[in-house]
């Protein structure tokens, strides 16, 4: 979603850009990446790499074997790297080496927790880019404290969300709703993917009962993450999910058509906060911390233990207060990756 904003603006700049993409293939589900392409209007991959799963440390090193050769090949005056997963550091070290500039799109964003592999992450890929894109202000703020250069910070708003305007208007938000049986406004949307919830058998227990609480006086949808699926079936918990719906992934479209209709989105997902941050959709995150605090401020997000008791009270106390005050971040106007654009033009 962050690429495909980024592309599109430079793309309108008349030529002034010759852009290659690049698929790490980190993310390996090859199904749903070949959705997500078609459907955010990507171009076919100038290179696929492969890196597929493993440790971090695997990870990590196949994308920067696979990567190097890319680099030489294509010679790139920049590479642009979004986001804090495995390949965005790994692809950030191999350009740094070769003497290639760096931008990183999302930039500044931290959570204090260095448990977090993305936190590490984020933190060396910000040390090394040459160019900074912060999608808020707090942003600024970090990367000031860590001594980076305020030189190469350049605060442009939050490329998600251009993606989110572009596309909203293609929802169906009623067709997406009938074909997991729920209605507009009247269901809680719920997505796991992390580690720290997912791996632990005793902590996605306690999410799985929390649910299947929840579904008891409204239905929940979850899409659940083929990673996801996979520790359920290996810790025997799919008996734990009473009535909620356990659907296949969403299509970035589907998703964001059950997303804005929601009347309550459970998540570990940082996009997810950003969306329902825009959207003034209530959001629990299902983890200690997040970086991306601006969402709270917002009023529509609010950090949750990963304990039964907490979740089910956390949604109670949801509906028992009522519409929230909502405020929209900061420069989340649909138009961040045009000043990424224009930034870059003029360097």
């Amino acid at each position: 979603m962050k690429t495909a904003a980024v592309m599109h603006a430079m793309k309108n700049e008349g030529g002034a850009f010759e852009q290659i993409l690049v698929h790490t293939g980190q993310h390996y589900d090859r199904a749903m990446s070949d959705v997500f392409f078609e459907e955010l209007g990507l171009p076919e991959p100038d290179a696929y790499l492969s890196v597929g799963s493993g440790t971090h440390a695997e990870q990590t090193a196949r994308a920067m074997t696979a990567f190097e050769p890319v680099l030489l090949r294509f010679a790139p005056d920049v590479v642009i790297v979004v986001g804090d997963v495995n390949s965005t550091l790994a692809c950030t070290i191999v350009a740094s080496k070769l003497g290639v500039k760096i931008a990183h799109v999302e930039a500044g964003l931290r959570s204090w927790d260095r448990t977090m592999p993305e936190e590490i992450n984020r933190l060396l890929t910000d040390q090394i880019a040459d160019y900074l894109f912060t999608p808020s202000r707090d942003g600024d703020v970090n990367l000031a404290r860590e001594g980076v250069d305020p030189k190469r910070v350049f605060f442009v708003g939050n490329v998600m969300i251009d993606t989110l305007i572009r596309l909203l208007p293609k929802t169906n938000p009623a067709r997406a709703c009938g074909a997991v049986g729920v209605k507009p406004g009247n269901f809680a949307l719920a997505t796991l993917h992390r580690p720290s919830n997912v791996d632990d058998p005793h902590t996605l227990t306690e999410i799985m009962k929390a649910m299947a609480q929840v579904a008891k006086t409204r239905p929940v949808v979850f899409p659940v993450h083929p990673r996801t699926r996979a520790r359920i079936a290996d810790m025997g918990l799919a008996s734990l999910s009473g009535d909620v719906k356990l659907v296949e992934p969403a299509g970035y479209l589907d998703f964001l058509a059950l997303e804005s209709v929601a009347s309550i989105v459970m998540t570990d997902s940082g996009g997810v906060q950003e969306e329902t941050a825009y959207l003034g959709v209530p959001c629990l995150t299902l983890r200690p911390n997040t970086e991306r605090p601006v969402t709270i401020e917002s009023g529509m997000n609010r950090l949750v233990a990963s304990r039964t008791s907490d979740i089910v009270g956390a949604v109670d106390h949801r509906f028992e207060r009522g519409k929230a005050k909502h405020t929209i971040p900061e420069l989340w106007d649909g138009h961040a990756s045009e000043r990424i654009a224009r930034i870059l033009l003029e360097q």
